[in-house]
């Protein structure tokens, strides 16, 4: 089920209603069974892939906590190999198996093995992570493993963030799930306004925004460097509003009944650097791997040259997390680079960011430059191949022409979205105050600005049911 569709205007508002009528024992069957009719609403026999890693999770999350020595860790490797081996199968199996194909017949040899005709399951590798967490953080002691096979089942599968996230941890959320959450005004007040902000940002800006940079990346030889890079702009806007705007919604929707899941953005356009830039954006993700790659690759405990391999190695994992391609492969690998690059000259470029006369030219400067070097490298994100994306950095780098509008109206009402988005921003980020017009102590501008942002929703919002990016990983 859709956040931006009909049906989950209708189902949000039914959950929270049975739920705090319902008493408190009974409550988690009521999110897990409407947890498994939104995830059904999409591809129903896909849930048998979750029961079977909810299952094998369950239980080894019992036998490392129940085990000592090799024993213990047996059993993490057991739930690992299953976890990673449906992402295997069903993500990375055809991408595997092509590029063994290609490497056959260069040396004349034929490849007997046949493609899969499957779907990825929506959200696989988000719950696939959720449900890794947790055997590692039990395995660590860090967390006692979970008995109510229901709250665990939960845990994996809490629709608000159960498709695209946030990628939680146990510590945060399952205790919550036995908590009694009584109907609190002002969580149903936050929550609307985050799942409010949610749809400004996925259907003014990112679906406004995809209008023009679908024609624009799906026909890159029709178009010059100019218009090109104008759509590589729009597109970092729009994959940070869509993905963000989910994000703002699934929070939102738990804040409703009660949750409090983990803040997955934090302004990351505002970055000086592409490290902070990493520390801003898809926080839950980022922080799944400084966890449990980097930090057990050395982290930042191991010489110079080691440390910049670990991260390349890093990001361009995390590049293959996010899809079964060389696009993704590079882009992962070009966001490493920009950090390595950013390790090395930090130290060089210290004394003058920190100088007053340089300071201000510094902080501009690195924000400037932080934005650009992420637009570039997520056009390998969007590009529909590897031929695709050369062929628009290519004529980034070399091709200037009169930029392409398809009519006035769409670049005037793209403008004012990113224009809005930007100051309200802003404001979050240099005056301490998120939404300061909803979040007025005068009910009279709270007012004023809800009915605007509603307004603006139904006057420039896309409507047409446009499936959100990070559905597809």
């Amino acid at each position: 089920m859709l956040f931006n569709s009909f049906s989950f205007l209708i189902f949000l508002p039914l959950v929270c209603i049975l739920y705090y009528m319902l008493p408190h024992k009974f409550r988690w069957l009521l999110l897990l069974l409407s947890s498994c009719y939104f995830y059904m609403a999409f591809v129903p026999l896909y849930i048998l892939i979750l029961g079977f890693t909810i299952v094998v999770d369950y239980f080894a999350g019992i036998y490392i906590e129940n085990s000592t020595g090799k024993r213990r860790k047996a059993f993490l490797v057991c739930s690992l190999i299953a976890n990673i081996g449906v992402l295997a199968v069903f993500k990375y199996f055809n991408f595997i198996n092509e590029n063994l194909t290609s490497l056959m017949q260069s040396v004349g040899l034929v490849n007997q093995v046949p493609y899969l005709s499957i779907l990825l399951p929506i959200g696989l590798s988000f719950h696939t992570f959720q449900a890794m967490s947790y055997t590692i953080e039990v395995y660590r002691g860090h967390q006692k493993a979970e008995r109510h096979f229901g709250i665990y089942s939960l845990y994996v599968m809490f629709f608000p963030q159960l498709v695209a996230g946030p990628i939680e941890r146990p510590q945060n959320i399952l205790h919550q799930f036995y908590e009694k959450h009584a109907f609190d005004y002002h969580n149903i007040v936050e929550g609307a306004r985050l799942i409010l902000w949610g749809f400004f940002m996925k259907v003014v800006v990112a679906d406004r925004l995809a209008i023009y940079v679908n024609v624009l990346f799906d026909y890159p030889d029709l178009h010059n460097g100019t218009s090109l890079m104008v759509a590589a702009i729009f597109f970092t806007f729009q994959i940070y509003c869509d993905f963000a705007g989910y994000s703002k919604i699934a929070v939102g929707s738990a804040r409703i009944l009660g949750f409090d899941l983990m803040n997955n953005f934090e302004r990351p356009f505002f970055s000086k650097s592409p490290s902070e830039f990493w520390k801003r954006w898809h926080i839950s993700l980022s922080t799944w791997f400084r966890d449990y790659l980097y930090i057990p690759l050395g982290g930042n405990k191991v010489p110079l040259a080691r440390n910049c391999v670990n991260l390349a190695f890093t990001f361009t994992i995390s590049g293959l997390w996010h899809g079964a391609s060389w696009n993704f492969i590079i882009w992962g690998f070009l966001n490493g680079l920009y950090i390595v690059v950013d390790r090395l000259v930090n130290p060089l470029t210290k004394k003058w960011r920190n100088a007053a006369s340089y300071g201000l030219l510094f902080r501009i400067g690195g924000r400037l430059l932080t934005f650009w070097l992420i637009s570039l490298a997520f056009v390998f994100f969007r590009a529909k191949s590897l031929d695709y994306a050369l062929i628009i950095i290519t004529k980034i780098f070399t091709s200037v022409g009169e930029l392409y509008i398809p009519s006035p109206a769409q670049l005037i009402f793209s403008l004012l979205a990113i224009t809005i988005l930007m100051l309200s921003e802003f404001q979050a980020e240099f005056m301490q105050s998120k939404y300061a017009f909803f979040r007025s102590s005068n009910m009279l501008v709270r007012n004023i600005a809800y009915i605007v942002v509603i307004f603006l929703i139904m006057l420039i919002g896309v409507f047409d049911g446009g499936q959100f990016i990070y559905f597809q990983f």
